[in-house]
């Protein structure tokens, strides 16, 4: 193909659509919970390491295939490999991102759901968690609520994209990253002034030890590692959109950076506020759309605030989808020669129809079950817990054992030229940790989302 290919219009626009793609429900919803059941604060210094060993190393990796190729995952192993073994993993990145989006917008059209019920009025007058958990299971049990959320979501999802890398994609997210943390500010702002908040950031900053065993171990492995959005094609893609002369190292280590800034943020913003209200911090995945609900209702000023949270969830929510339709189009426009408008509506749509069973999975297809789980947690599991974990494990085994190391060592430094003079040292803990540290703790995440260990 002759045509010029699409680029970010610069590496701060990359950083902000890379920090966006990270910053999804995990960091605002999964995170907080999983460290209110894991203990609070020694969890989080667990999770802080496990970052440093997993999520920033392989991140480079997946991130330097990309820009090294300017292809998509598919293209991009092609180029590298050739062997049809590892394009068929740039495959699975593809059918990855594809299943993700199609459950990831159900709950995304969840949170629309919710800012528009706040405005109404319906989160504000709860007494207890229950009566939020009732409601909530009113809504998502409604198909016309469901599906028309859902809908509208998607809708936004493709009206980005299908405007293209800088004028869709980097655009918006210099409009959202700054005021999904806008939001966020006003939040903590909220909740550290809250009576009772000092409880809250106790459980944030001051570690029980006695919290951590393996298993508390092992969920830190496995989101520090689902968190950047790792093993899915949507780094490398957002990488093959990168300019050569910009440094791979410092964008990945800036992505990091702020993806964990506002984990821990949101944390704090959620914590200070359960805490200040007596509720449980350790409410598991009910915490966002039951006790929050609960905690806001009991809040001077209850509405205002619900209704900035709900729009920062929708915010990560639609920052994150982006990125997961940017891989599929990417593919077809790559590979296949499709023009992006007509890539977004072919397969955009099949996707949002594949994401129909998942909004019914919680009213008219309730009983209809695979295995015992409904089509929702069929395709949630299959992607969250064998797709990513597998296609990461793939990244760190090529990158380390595959591709050259004197080409890999050669891409890595470009545009990093004074970071490896200051710190020569710095490419042997990478490749010792991509080569051994990496494959070794993903293979232990993946039996443990396979149940096996």
């Amino acid at each position: 193909m002759t045509k010029i290919r699409e680029a970010w219009g610069s590496r701060f626009g990359f950083i902000l659509a890379a920090a966006g793609s990270a910053v999804g429900l995990g960091n605002i919803w999964k995170f907080p919970y999983i460290a209110g059941e894991n203990g609070g604060a020694a969890f989080i210094f667990i999770y802080l390491v496990c970052i440093a060993i997993i999520g920033f190393p392989v991140l480079i990796a997946e991130v330097l295939i990309g820009r090294t190729t300017q292809r998509n995952p598919v293209g991009a192993f092609s180029a590298l490999a050739k062997s049809k073994l590892w394009v068929s993993v740039g495959f699975l990145g593809v059918i990855a991102g594809f299943m993700i989006l199609s459950f990831y917008s159900v709950i995304g059209g969840w949170t629309l759901g919710y800012v528009v019920e706040t405005l109404k009025g319906s989160l504000s007058n709860f007494q207890s968690p229950d009566e939020a958990g009732t409601l909530f299971g009113s809504l998502v049990g409604n198909v016309s609520w469901g599906l028309g959320f859902h809908t509208l979501f998607f809708a936004m999802v493709m009206g980005i994209v299908i405007r293209g890398v800088q004028g869709g994609i980097e655009r918006s997210s210099k409009i959202m990253m700054p005021i999904l943390v806008s939001i966020l500010v006003i939040l903590i702002i909220r909740g550290v002034t809250l009576d009772g908040a000092s409880e809250g950031l106790a459980f944030l900053w001051v570690p029980d030890w006695s919290k951590i065993n393996g298993q508390a171990i092992l969920i830190a492995l496995g989101h520090a590692f689902f968190t950047l959005s790792l093993g899915m094609g949507a780094m490398l893609t957002y990488g093959s959109y990168m300019s050569k002369k910009d440094s791979v190292i410092s964008s990945s280590a800036q992505i990091v950076f702020l993806d964990t800034l506002i984990a821990i943020m949101a944390g704090v913003a959620i914590f200070t506020a359960v805490f200040a209200s007596g509720l449980d911090p350790a409410a598991g995945p009910g915490l966002i759309f039951q006790t929050l609900p609960a905690v806001f209702s009991t809040m001077p000023g209850g509405t205002y605030f619900s209704f900035l949270f709900f729009l920062l969830l929708a915010i990560a929510a639609l920052t994150s989808a982006i990125s997961l339709l940017e891989v599929v189009v990417a593919y077809f426009v790559d590979e296949k020669g499709w023009n992006r408008k007509g890539a977004v509506l072919i397969f955009g749509g099949s996707i949002f129809l594949l994401g129909v069973p998942s909004a019914l999975s919680f009213n008219l297809l309730a009983d209809a079950k695979i295995f015992d789980k409904t089509f929702f947690d069929v395709v949630d599991f299959l992607a969250s817990n064998v797709l990513l974990p597998f296609g990461g494990l793939m990244i760190a085994v090529f990158v380390g054992w595959i591709w050259s190391t004197t080409a890999v060592l050669e891409a890595v430094k470009e545009g990093a030229e004074e970071l490896f003079e200051s710190y020569p040292w710095f490419e042997g803990i990478w490749m010792l940790f991509l080569k051994f540290v990496a494959p070794i703790l993903i293979t232990l995440v993946l039996l443990n989302s396979l149940g096996i260990v």
